[in-house]
C-alpha cells in the first residue's frame, strides 16, 4: 500500500500532466533535469548490497551505485527534479529513509551494482509506477492534503528515529568481500569470540587460516546456517550478539567522570555514583548485584603509585588471595575470596594515577571477567584528578581509608621474639583456623608448633627477620608479690606499638595448685594474651595466656601466665633452645618497656 499511494502521488504532481494518468520520468525529462534520491552510502560493497535488498522490499526505484574513492552509494530514481523532491519530503517524513538523504545528479554516480545485472545509466531513466489499475487516484486537492503534513506533524516525523533494518545475508562471494573490509583488531575479535562460543581454541593473532575457517564452519553448522567457512555480515552480527548477551541487563554504558577526569564504560544497570573520598570516585550498587565500581584519579610519582598498591591490600575490598602485579608505572591487584572477586588497575602517566576497581560477586566469573574487559578497553584518561580536599570530613575514621574499610583480622594477639632469625611465640588461640597468619600485618608467617596443653604456639615468619631484640628468660624462681609487667598489642593493633601494663605475682602455680602457670594480679585485655611477661630485673618468665573460658567468671585483676619451664619444653618440640638472661639487678621501667617494645609483635589471624 505504501509503494501504490506514494506512487499515485507522485503521479498526479508531476507538472503539466492530468492526474491520475502514467507518466514516466522520460516525458518529464524534455522539461526537466533527471536527478536521483541518495539515501546512503557505504565504504563496503557488501554492506551496501545488503542494504539496497533491505530498501527494495519496502519502497521502489532503488539502486545502487559505484561513487568513486571505495565508497558506494543507494539511490532511488531517477526522477524529474519535482518528483525527486516529492519522494525526498514524503519517503522522509514518513521515516522510509534517512533525515539526511538528498537529491543528486547523474553524474555523481559510475557503474551500476544493484539490481544485478541493471544498468539504468545506460538504458534511460525508467518509467514511474503506473497504478491506476491498482489504485484509483485521488482528486488534486486530497492529493494535497494527503501528501503535504502540517509543520508541526513534519517536524515530529522527522524527528523520529529511523529504525534500524536487519542486514541481509550475503554470498559467500559477497562476505568475503566485506570480511577483507575488517581491520586487523575487528578479526582478532571474531577469534576471540569463535574461541569463547567453544569453536577456536588457537592463537588470537587475526590471522584467518584454516583453524579459524574451520571454527567458522563449525560454528555455522552448530546455528543452522549454510556452512562455507566464511562468516557474513548476517552472522558476524549474530555471533557478537551471543558473545554479548552475557552483558544484558547491566546497563553498560560510557561515563565521563568530569572531576575524576575519567571516561569509561560502567555498569549503569548495577551501579551509580555515590561520592567522592579521594583518590576514589565511588559508584555503589543500586540493586540485587552486590557490585561497586571505584575509579581511581590522583596526582603523584612512583612512589604514590607504590603507596596506593600497598594501601589498596589493607582494604576489606581486596581480599588476601589473588594474583597481583606492580612495576614501576602500573599495577593491577587481584583479589578473591568466596563472596566476591574485586580487580583494580591502575597507571602513572604524566604526574597522574589512573584507573578503576570493580568488586563483583564471587561465581559469576564470564560476566565478570567480559565487564572488566569492556571496562578496560574503554577506559580514557583527561586532564583533570581528583582535588584530594574533595569528599566528606565526617566521615573520617582510623578503620576507613577514602570511605573503604580497613580489613581487620578476625582474631589478634600478641607474640614475642625468641630467637634471632624472628622465630615468634604467642598463643594458641591465635592461630586456629586461619587463612592467613601475619606478624605485625606484614610479614606471613606459619606454624611450626601448637601445643594445646600449654595454650603455646610457635610461628616462624616466611622470610629471616631480624629483631631489634630477643627474649632473655629468667633462670631463678620468682619471688611472691614482686612486680611484674606484661607488653601487649592491648587494642587488637589500632596503636602502632605495644602497651605496658604493671601488676604483682600472686602466685607461682594456678587457684587449683596446678604446676606450669603463674597467677598474676593485674588487668589486662584480650589483645595482651601471648604477649611476654617481665620480671623486675627485665627477664622473661613467662608468657601471658587468655582468660580461661568457663562459666565461672573470674576477677579482672585475676590473669595467668605460662612459666619458663612449659615455655622450654615447647621451644624444645620446635628445635629451639631459650636463651638465658644475664644476672642483673632491678630494671627501671623504661628501661624495661624500651625491651619490650623491640620484642613483642602484633600476630594476626586472618580468613
Amino acid at each position: 500500500m505504501r509503494k501504490m499511494v506514494v506512487a499515485a502521488m507522485l503521479a498526479t504532481g508531476m507538472s503539466g500532466l492530468a492526474a491520475g494518468v502514467a507518466t514516466t520520468p522520460a516525458a518529464a525529462q524534455s522539461a526537466q533535469e533527471v536527478v536521483w534520491v541518495q539515501i546512503e552510502a557505504h565504504p563496503s560493497l557488501a554492506t551496501a548490497t545488503a542494504r539496497a535488498r533491505i530498501y527494495a522490499g519496502s519502497i521502489d526505484d532503488v539502486n545502487g551505485f559505484a561513487l568513486g574513492g571505495g565508497w558506494y552509494g543507494i539511490a532511488l530514481g531517477p526522477y524529474a527534479r519535482d518528483d525527486a523532491e516529492q519522494v525526498l519530503r514524503v519517503y522522509r517524513a514518513d521515516g522510509l529513509i534517512p533525515r539526511d538523504a538528498y537529491i543528486a545528479e547523474t553524474s555523481d554516480y559510475r557503474q551500476q551494482f544493484w539490481p544485478l545485472g541493471a544498468n539504468v545509466l545506460n538504458q534511460g531513466v525508467i518509467d514511474a509506477p503506473d497504478v491506476a489499475a491498482e489504485e484509483p487516484a485521488a482528486p488534486a486537492d486530497t492529493q494535497v492534503a494527503t501528501t503535504e503534513a502540517t509543520p508541526e506533524a513534519a517536524t515530529d516525523a522527522e524527528s523520529a528515529p529511523l529504525p534500524e533494518p536487519e542486514p541481509a545475508d550475503e554470498t559467500p562471494t559477497e562476505a568475503r568481500r566485506s570480511e577483507q573490509l575488517l581491520t586487523r583488531e575487528e578479526r582478532m575479535d571474531l577469534q576471540v569470540m569463535l574461541k569463547w562460543a567453544g569453536f577456536y581454541d588457537a592463537a588470537i593473532d587475526g590471522a584467518f587460516g584454516r583453524g579459524t575457517r574451520n571454527s567458522m564452519a563449525a560454528w555455522q553448522e552448530a546455528n543452522a546456517f549454510d556452512v562455507t567457512g566464511i562468516l557474513t555480515t548476517l552472522q558476524r552480527k549474530t555471533l557478537k550478539n551471543q558473545y554479548n548477551a552475557v552483558l544484558d541487563g547491566l546497563g553498560l554504558e560510557r561515563v565521563l567522570d568530569a572531576q575524576a577526569g575519567i571516561e569509561m564504560m560502567i555498569p549503569t544497570g548495577v551501579v551509580a555514583f555515590d561520592r567522592y573520598e579521594p583518590p576514589f570516585a565511588h559508584y555503589d550498587a543500586t540493586g540485587d548485584i552486590p557490585a561497586k565500581v571505584l575509579l581511581i584519579s590522583q596526582r603523584g610519582d612512583r612512589d604514590t603509585l607504590y603507596g596506593l598498591y600497598d594501601i589498596m591490600q589493607t582494604l576489606e575490598i581486596v581480599p588476601l588471595e589473588g594474583p597481583r602485579e606492580r612495576s614501576d608505572k602500573d599495577f593491577v591487584l587481584i583479589g578473591e575470596n568466596g563472596t566476591m572477586v574485586s580487580e583494580t588497575r591502575a597507571t602513572l602517566q604524566d604526574g597522574k594515577i589512573k584507573g578503576f576497581t570493580l568488586i563483583w560477586p564471587a561465581g559469576d566469573e564470564e560476566r565478570r571477567r567480559r565487564l572488566i574487559g569492556e571496562m578496560d578497553k574503554s577506559f580514557i584518561r583527561l586532564e583533570a584528578a581528583l582535588d584530594p580536599a574533595a569528599g566528606d570530613p565526617s566521615e573520617q575514621a582510623v578503620d576507613l581509608v577514602a570511605g573503604l574499610d580497613v580489613r581487620k583480622p578476625r582474631i589478634a594477639r600478641s607474640g614475642f621474639y625468641v630467637d634471632s632469625a624472628g622465630l615468634v611465640m604467642t598463643t594458641s588461640e591465635a592461630v586456629q583456623s586461619c587463612t592467613r597468619l601475619t606478624i605485625d600485618d606484614e610479614y606471613d608467617a606459619d606454624v611450626v608448633a601448637d601445643d594445646a596443653a600449654s595454650g603455646i604456639a610457635v610461628l616462624r615468619p616466611q622470610e629471616p627477620l631480624a629483631p631489634l631484640s630477643v627474649a632473655r628468660f629468667s633462670t631463678g624462681a620468682p619471688r611472691l608479690q614482686s612486680e611484674v609487667a606484661v607488653a601487649g598489642y592491648s587494642y587488637d593493633g589500632v596503636l602502632s606499638a605495644p602497651s605496658m601494663t604493671f601488676g604483682k605475682l600472686a602466685d607461682v602455680r594456678g587457684l587449683q595448685g596446678e604446676s606450669g602457670v603463674y597467677r598474676l594480679a593485674m588487668t589486662t585485655l584480650p589483645g595482651d594474651a601471648g604477649g611476654p611477661v617481665f620480671d623486675a630485673m627485665g627477664s622473661v618468665m613467662g608468657m601471658l595466656l587468655p582468660k580461661p573460658r568457663g562459666s565461672r567468671a573470674l576477677p579482672d585483676e585475676v590473669v595467668f601466665a605460662a612459666d619458663t619451664n612449659v615455655i622450654r619444653q615447647v621451644l624444645a618440640s620446635a628445635g629451639v633452645s631459650i636463651k638465658a638472661a644475664a644476672e642483673t639487678g632491678p630494671s627501671e621501667p623504661e628501661d624495661i618497656t624500651q625491651t619490650a617494645v623491640g620484642m613483642t609483635v602484633l600476630v594476626s589471624c586472618w580468613d
